[in-house]
């Protein structure tokens, strides 16, 4: 990193999406607007709500990366940090959302098999307790 370039990583809990990345700007979104960070940007941490974010490296190319939710710090006005539950990396902002939408349809679908297995395991365990509560009805002996 240089004296006119920031330090960019972004972190979820299962991963470093971006790690100590040389960028020259970033653009975030918080409850307040959308805002701008270049190189000794005053020290600020602020709260980020599902949205893009963008940033651009030295080289001059754009990033863009979907976030859902989380904290964004600048340190030193030089290192910005986003701590986020999700994160996407994407090229263009045509590509990223192709992204989002199969990360999202995954994750819709690892619930719903979750909710019917949670389904599932709650009758067995009622039935097993109604065995056990009624013990000659589940032996076929009249009560």
């Amino acid at each position: 990193m240089t004296d006119d370039s920031l330090s960019l990583t972004i972190a979820t809990p299962a991963r470093v999406v971006v790690d100590g990345l040389a960028i020259v700007s970033l653009r975030a979104e918080d409850a307040s607007g959308g805002f701008g960070i270049h190189v000794g940007h005053v020290d600020m941490v602020t709260l980020l709500g599902a949205s893009v974010v963008r940033w651009a490296t030295p080289d001059g190319t754009a990033h863009f990366c979907a976030v859902d939710g989380g904290v964004l710090i600048v340190s030193n006005g030089a290192t910005v940090s986003i701590a986020c539950r999700e994160a996407v990396l994407g090229e263009s902002l045509q590509g990223l959302e192709a992204q989002v939408h199969g990360t999202r349809e995954t994750q819709l679908d690892a619930m719903r098999r979750a909710r019917v297995e949670q389904t599932r395991l709650h009758a067995r365990a009622v039935r097993q307790m109604l065995r056990y509560l009624r013990p000659q009805a589940a032996r076929g002996v009249p009560q």
